[in-house]
């Protein structure tokens, strides 16, 4: 058989091809190492409990979520996400409490006897199941890229027995550029995720 000069150029090509070939493929590899790198430095920490057996028809109620934050206002923020959430996933039998239950104010930090007002008022509406909480972190970090941080537990409380008998606690944060409430909106979404499957 014949070899042509163009058989000798393709043979000769063929250690060059091969070695750009490695050199895609080192590229790619370090390509998703450095993409796996980004993706956790904008990550979530959540601990849960098991989820008991409860239904997204249940009469439920969203209790005070208190604000152990400077931020003025993070757990009424917490509890209006929280609320939108669970109506979107179909808790169609959801109230809130009457605002006048919650003292916390843009100049006064919230206080924990207004969960337990807000839990008697529950008895009286006949509700099932209510979800109150604490906001541990809201806010910007302080430094360049000013990266947003929400530290957010979450109990379920049986309304007639006062137990409580879910929680769940979770922190994330976010890239630069995304708001802190984005940033509370998909920390909310994966925790209250088990609820009402039951």
């Amino acid at each position: 058989m014949k070899h042509t000069t163009e058989d000798s150029r393709e043979n000769a090509m063929t250690p060059l091809i091969n070695k750009m070939k490695a050199g895609r493929r080192r590229w790619l590899a370090m390509a998703a190492g450095v993409g796996a790198a980004l993706a956790l430095s904008a990550c979530a920490v959540v601990d849960s409990a098991r989820a008991p057996a409860t239904s997204a028809s249940d009469a439920w109620v969203v209790l005070p979520i208190v604000n152990y934050t400077e931020t003025p206002q993070a757990g009424l923020r917490a509890e209006t996400i929280a609320a939108s959430i669970l109506k979107a996933r179909g808790f169609s039998n959801l109230k809130q409490y009457p605002a006048n239950l919650n003292s916390e104010s843009l100049f006064e930090p919230a206080e924990r006897e207004a969960v337990a007002r807000a839990l008697d008022w529950a008895r009286g509406e006949k509700a099932r199941y209510a979800l109150t909480g604490a906001v541990d972190e809201w806010r910007y970090k302080v430094g360049v890229d000013g990266e947003p941080a929400v530290g957010i537990t979450l109990q379920v409380i049986d309304v007639q027995t006062g137990t409580v008998i879910w929680s769940a606690a979770g922190s994330r944060t976010g890239w630069s550029r995304d708001a802190v409430s984005a940033v509370a909106q998909k920390l909310l979404r994966e925790l209250l995720s088990p609820l009402g499957r039951g």
